[in-house]
């Protein structure tokens, strides 16, 4: 009986392995395939460390830390609403400290009252995964008075072998963050106190956070092991650029009933915080949770 158990238990578990291995569930349909893909010239421009920033002639752009500085890009235009992709490689052994993004900000206009829509991949030490930290600000909770809304995740593939596409699409009832158009957060519109209704800027960076990237800054930077490196390519945006005023507003929100499915899934196998469920929150700070 105690080897039949074994048995059915070594089962169970290999079961439960490759379904998880298989990926998520269909999640219906592919938003990104809707979206041409450009280079990156026609929405961005350098914004800071341009000696580290290589723009090659398919439109992909390499960025790079190392001891001296990191590289940082922006778009030409200022956004309302949209959808907003674009596929990273990113470096695989010691990254811990080293953060690389891909988000909508307008910081640069409102110091200190600005509003903010984050995806960041945290460095890590060999032998673990990366962390994706999707995050909101909503006017100044980014600055001096930090109020962020923190929810990360695993993947369920290495992002260090292959390019996968990662977005933010913003409508005017929600958010939704996608990985390979899989949608992994939503982040609803239950007031304008708590979501982001002016113009943002699209960005991608990569810099040395070692306060706080990894395991609460438990592993910094170690320049030892640099240039810690980024890939970006197939830019897609498509959205209503903030000089068309509230008259535009791109997309509808929600999800279909298999896209929640998918979503659940990932959120079932690989979240690994959420602000909301964090007893150490003042969550008077958050109403939306």
């Amino acid at each position: 009986m105690a080897a039949f158990l074994f048995f059915l238990v070594s089962v169970l578990v290999m079961s439960s392995s490759s379904i998880t291995a298989q990926g998520p569930p269909f999640p219906g349909f592919y938003p990104s395939s809707s979206i041409q893909s450009s280079g990156f010239s026609q929405y961005f421009r350098n914004l800071w460390g341009p000696q580290h920033q290589r723009l090659d002639d398919q439109g992909s752009v390499t960025i790079w830390l190392d001891s001296t500085s990191g590289s940082g890009f922006k778009s030409l235009q200022s956004y309302l609403s949209g959808y907003f992709g674009v596929a990273v490689k990113l470096q695989s052994g010691y990254t811990a400290g080293v953060i690389t993004s891909f988000y909508l900000s307008n910081n640069q206009y409102f110091p200190g009252n600005h509003d903010e829509i984050d995806l960041e991949f945290l460095g890590t030490t060999p032998g673990k995964p990366y962390t994706l930290q999707t995050n909101v600000f909503i006017r100044g909770s980014g600055d001096g008075n930090i109020i962020g809304r923190e929810v990360k995740f695993h993947l369920w593939f290495d992002p260090t072998q292959n390019f996968h596409h990662y977005a933010i699409r913003w409508t005017p009832s929600d958010i939704i963050f996608l990985v390979d158009d899989v949608p992994i957060r939503r982040y609803t519109r239950k007031n304008d106190a708590t979501f982001p209704v002016r113009p943002l800027w699209v960005y991608g960076s990569i810099w040395d956070a070692s306060q706080w990237a990894t395991e609460d800054g438990k592993y910094k930077a170690d320049y030892r092991y640099q240039p810690f490196v980024s890939k970006y390519q197939e830019f897609k945006i498509s959205g209503c650029r903030g000089l068309a005023g509230e008259s535009c507003r791109a997309g509808s929100g929600g999800l279909s009933q298999e896209q929640y499915k998918a979503m659940e899934w990932v959120q079932r196998n690989y979240l690994v915080y959420d602000y909301c469920n964090d007893p150490k929150r003042d969550h008077t700070q958050i109403p939306e949770c």
